[in-house]
Order: C-alpha cells, then structure tokens, then sequence
C-alpha cells in the first residue's frame, strides 16, 4: 500500500476539503485525487463521497480512517527514530484543560514555532475529557486523576490543589480553619465535582461544597473567586498568577489537606513518541519545574 496515497486520504478525512488536503501535502489538486482514487482501488472500497464543493467519508472510510492513521503515524515514528536529521514539521495535535492551556502551554507555543518553522500547532482547549485517538491527537495533557487505563500517561509534575479565596472574601466572612469551619462558606464548584477531596488523619475525606455558585467552567470559578463570591478548590497551576498578584490567598486548613494530585502528560500509544511531541515536551517541563518548585 502507497503511503502517499494513504497520506492523501488521512488530510481528506480530517477536512472533508481535497482542495485543501492537497495544499497542506504541496501537491496538487489532481495528483492528490489521483492518489485517492489509486487508493480505493486497491482497498476495493470507496472510502469518500465527492461532491463539487466537498467530500464526506463514506461507512467504508470511516472504518479505514483509524488505521489509515496508525499508518502514517508509524511512518512518521521510523523517520524520527532513523533518520538522524529528523525535525519537527508537520502538525502537533495537542489538547489541554483551557485555564492550564492558556496560561502554561500558550506561553510556549511562540518559542515552539520559532525554532520549528516547518512544524503547525493543532491546539484543543477542553475541560472536558476528549478522545485522543478518535480525535488523531498527539498529546495530552491532563490536570486531573487518570482514569482511562488503556492510554499511555507520564508524569510530569506535582498538581496541588488548593483552597483559595480573595482577600475581599475573606474580610467579609472570615477565614475557614477546619474542614468543619469550610462548611459555613460559600463554595464555589464545578458542576461535574460534587465532592472535594481532603486527606485527613491518614484517610481521604469527601466534602460536599455548598454555596450560591456553581458553573461547568474551571475559567468562570476562577473568575467568581477573584470577583470575592467565595471559596475555590482548584489547582496551583490554575491560580498561580493571583497567587502572586494578591489577588487570591490559600487557604490552609488545621486538620485536613486537600488532595495532591498531578499534571499526566498523556500519548495515544506506546510506540516512539514523534520529534514534535519531544520537543514540546522539552520546553513544558521545565517551566512546570521551576514554577511548581516554590510549592511543592
């Protein structure tokens, strides 16, 4: 099977566009249909339904798209892993949590991009748990527990999380000493995290946050406790920046600590990380161990 071909398909299946998988593969618009067409006589399967303006995967392509991926993806491992001028190009898919993404990983991404000029960021900003190999994603990075144990995760660094409020809060309503004392405040909480999770006397402790604001956004809790609406629990690497503008103050309790966790960089497979993936990673950990160091 010509992986030329197989590449054509993989561009087509990601934007539904010829014209435009053509011009991300520097090829043109025939040679890449050409290339499509060779590729479905081979499979004795037609994988797209053209239409003048665009093209759809038939039941046929879609089945193909995962190992048409796997294809390319195992080219592009063998070239990183021989061929020792490899660098960067192509297109680095990756996804994070969107307070952690905009404030760590978009920092970098300029940096990336100048010493890379043949490499393209891809980049998904989700509190929500996306399918990476689904989604043809080449990196994940994750804030909170890992669940999914067919996935591939590296641990990166410490994740504290921690009670916080705004000064303006705490004037008001005072400062909370014990989980006991937690419980006359105003919470603030996501709507998937019913419970927060303390460490007291050697055992994990769930807290039932109560309060006037709830919200599906990890951003808008961040905002609400700033604005001074109440207590948070979130991560370090979500209010490091108020942390040290003053504009939010951990809290730390008498008897309980709330639990540690950490930031899991996460690969949709076990084989050879690709060189963009490396290189992203070779500008990330260190800005996680110099800000996490103060903390820890």
């Amino acid at each position: 099977m010509n992986l030329d071909d197989v590449a054509v398909f993989v561009e087509v299946a990601e934007g539904n566009n010829l014209s435009s998988a053509a011009k991300r593969l520097g090829i043109s618009t025939m040679t890449a249909s050409r290339r499509l067409a060779a590729l479905e006589s081979e499979l004795g399967a037609r994988l797209v339904h053209r239409t003048t303006r665009s093209v759809s995967l038939t039941l046929e392509g879609e089945k193909f798209t995962s190992y048409a991926r796997q294809m390319i993806e195992a080219q592009t491992s063998a070239r990183d892993e021989f061929c020792t001028t490899s660098i960067a190009k192509g297109v680095l898919r990756i996804t994070a949590p969107v307070v952690f993404g905009q404030s760590v990983v978009m920092p970098i991404i300029p940096k990336l991009l100048e010493r890379h000029p043949q490499l393209g960021v891809d980049f998904t900003l989700s509190d929500d748990i996306v399918n990476i190999v689904a989604l043809g994603i080449d990196l994940a990075l994750r804030i909170s527990p890992m669940r999914d144990s067919n996935l591939i995760a590296r641990r990166l660094t410490d994740n504290p999380r921690m009670l916080c409020a705004a000064p303006s809060y705490l004037a008001k309503r005072g400062v909370p000493k014990t989980l006991d004392d937690l419980q006359e405040h105003n919470c603030l909480h996501l709507h998937l995290v019913q419970k927060w999770q303390f460490e007291k006397g050697g055992e994990i402790q769930a807290f039932r946050p109560r309060g006037t604001f709830a919200t599906s956004s990890v951003a808008a809790v961040l905002d609400a406790c700033v604005r001074g609406l109440g207590i948070a629990l979130l991560s370090y690497w979500d209010i490091r920046s108020q942390l040290q503008l003053g504009s939010l103050v951990q809290l730390e309790l008498n008897d309980a600590k709330a639990e540690q966790l950490a930031v899991w960089a996460v690969f949709p497979t076990n084989q050879h990380v690709p060189v963009r993936v490396r290189e992203f990673l070779a500008l990330l950990e260190p800005v996680l161990r110099e800000d996490a160091a103060p903390y820890h």
